[in-house]
């Protein structure tokens, strides 16, 4: 959280803005020279020789081990990161994408209707709150929950979601942002849920 100072004729006005910090290190433990990042970027090696720790100071960010946002993916928060490789990493942190908050408690701020097949095939669900409660917002097992073997395909409307390889957040993960997304790439996935702004 960063405090700006606006002039006003007869007083200070003082307000705040929320900004997303990451901070890399080019070795595990947070050694050797650092690189601080607030947004995204598409090739961390333009800065560092290589990247395997880092620390985030605020807001979430998604790692990827291949430049330009390519390569697998990995949720980070608030928190201390000493070795990518105890992460599930293959190589060090190559590109990584800032997230931006979303204000869970609008109403809609959160709207997504997935499907079983890719192109928006199969049988369509929505996901979004306050809605039914067959239809709530995080899904742990599609299976469970819908009898589906897989999701192939969205079209998230609004928030930032995450989705998961294997039912209850777990195995590999893919970020969803507003957009149309007709197949992910020979993925499937088995549960999903939201990124909330408690997260930060």
């Amino acid at each position: 959280l960063h405090g700006l100072i606006f002039k006003h004729p007869h007083r200070f006005i003082c307000s705040f803005i929320w900004r997303n910090i990451i901070t890399f290190y080019e070795d595990r433990n947070f050694g050797g020279r650092s690189y601080d990042c607030s947004s995204d970027c598409s090739d961390l090696s333009s800065y560092l020789s290589h990247c395997y720790s880092c620390r985030v100071h605020s807001g979430c960010f998604m790692l990827y081990d291949r430049p330009n946002y390519m390569g697998n993916q990995y949720f980070v928060k608030r928190g201390e990161y000493p070795d990518c490789m105890s992460m599930g990493m293959s190589d060090w942190f190559r590109s990584c994408r800032m997230i931006p908050m979303v204000n869970s408690l609008t109403v809609g701020s959160y709207r997504m209707r997935i499907y079983e097949r890719e192109n928006f095939g199969g049988q369509m669900m929505k996901m979004m709150d306050g809605s039914l409660p067959l239809m709530t917002d995080d899904c742990d097992s599609f299976m469970d929950r819908y009898r589906w073997s897989n999701c192939m395909s969205c079209h998230a409307m609004d928030g930032h979601w995450l989705m998961y390889e294997q039912p209850h957040y777990r195995g590999r993960m893919r970020y969803f942002w507003p957009g149309e997304y007709r197949s992910f790439d020979g993925m499937k996935f088995m549960s999903m849920r939201r990124i909330m702004d408690s997260w930060y």
